[in-house]
């Protein structure tokens, strides 16, 4: 038998790819997914109550600009809501943000045995402070200050 040749498949050219030849995703923006069955209502949460900016809208997907971030919410027809959060935001004043939201009519949650404050501020082990509040189609967001 004859020797079979080896063959190496070429390396992706890519900026996507570090010094030692694996995916550096770290160097690439990411971009966030939520879900929703009533558009009309997802539109005026995220760009009216917590004023983000609509860059884009098709058939599929509404996009949002989340401090440069993209913010993706794309249509589904059933949707089964998480009682885990799925998006949140790093904020340097949390009570403050707690408090504009609230005024903007968002509530925020309330969890039994976690000992929040008044306005739903846990303060974690970490020394993290977080509130947690549902979107409409009862995704649930976080804030946090570290």
């Amino acid at each position: 038998m004859g020797a079979v040749a080896s063959y190496a498949a070429p390396k992706p050219v890519s900026f996507a790819i570090d010094d030692n030849g694996a995916m550096a995703l770290g160097s690439h923006d990411i971009i966030a997914f939520i879900y929703t069955c009533d558009r009309v209502r997802a539109r005026a949460f995220y760009g009216d109550s917590l004023g983000l900016t609509l860059l884009s809208e098709d058939p599929f997907a509404m996009i949002f600009d989340a401090h440069g971030i993209m913010l993706r919410i794309a249509s589904v027809k059933a949707l089964a809501a998480t009682s885990h959060t799925v998006l949140g935001w790093k904020v340097p004043d949390i009570v403050a943000a707690v408090k504009d939201l609230r005024a903007a009519g968002i509530e925020f949650e309330k969890y039994e045995g976690f000992g929040q404050d008044d306005i739903g501020i846990w303060n974690s082990p970490s020394g993290a402070r977080v509130a947690w509040f549902k979107d409409p189609d009862g995704n649930t967001i976080s804030l946090t200050q570290f």
